[in-house]
């Protein structure tokens, strides 16, 4: 009988998306083991140019195939949208979450939805951490130098990636509670080498 905690992790492609209807984010990894993980892409869909909102949730639903049809996940990580007080951005925003699902099972991949706050609490430690502690966390956590933080939509997309990275492996827990983003590094070394 083979030991649970010695059993051998499956290396994964994990997708991430944060939607958007002016630009979506999108970020994705190869993980497997206890925390070896690396950077395949990172990238945004612009779709700012398009006046029709309705053109804007077709480019994402091709957009979002084309990238599981080249780089094949094997699981896809979206952020769930947050209630805000707009309820017309809501509703947008709620459609290209959609669409970019809709695009996913049209593959047949399974899709997690994780609220913004349990992806930044399992990248930093804080569900309040800023979009820019989110970048330099992840920028660590998969050693790339050349990472380029110019889009923190594309790295919010690639921090839900990592999330559910995370969440699938019961050897990375999060110990304790941290009372900052300094302290969770501090407590959990083995994540930030």
């Amino acid at each position: 009988m083979t030991n649970e905690k010695h059993r051998e992790v499956k290396e994964k492609v994990i997708l991430g998306i944060d939607p958007g209807t002016n630009i979506l984010g999108y970020g994705i990894i190869r993980g497997s083991g206890k925390n070896d993980m690396k950077l395949i892409v990172l990238g945004v869909i612009e779709l700012g140019k398009f006046g029709d909102h309705y053109l804007k949730l077709k480019t994402i639903y091709e957009r979002i195939q084309m990238l599981v049809d080249q780089y094949l996940p094997d699981e896809v990580a979206i952020e769930a949208p947050f209630f805000g007080k707009n309820v017309q951005s809501m509703l947008k925003l709620g459609r290209a979450q959609g669409v970019a699902m809709a695009a996913v099972l049209s593959r047949s991949i399974p899709i997690f939805e994780y609220a913004p706050r349990k992806i930044k609490q399992s990248i930093t430690g804080s569900g309040s951490a800023s979009k820019e502690q989110v970048a330099i966390m992840l920028k660590t956590l998969l050693k790339e130098k050349d990472f380029s933080q110019d889009y923190f939509d594309a790295t919010d997309g690639l921090a839900a990636a990592v999330c559910h990275f995370y969440q699938q492996s019961s050897t990375l827990g999060v110990t304790g509670k941290a009372s900052s983003w300094e302290a969770f590094a501090k407590q959990n070394p083995s994540r930030i080498k």
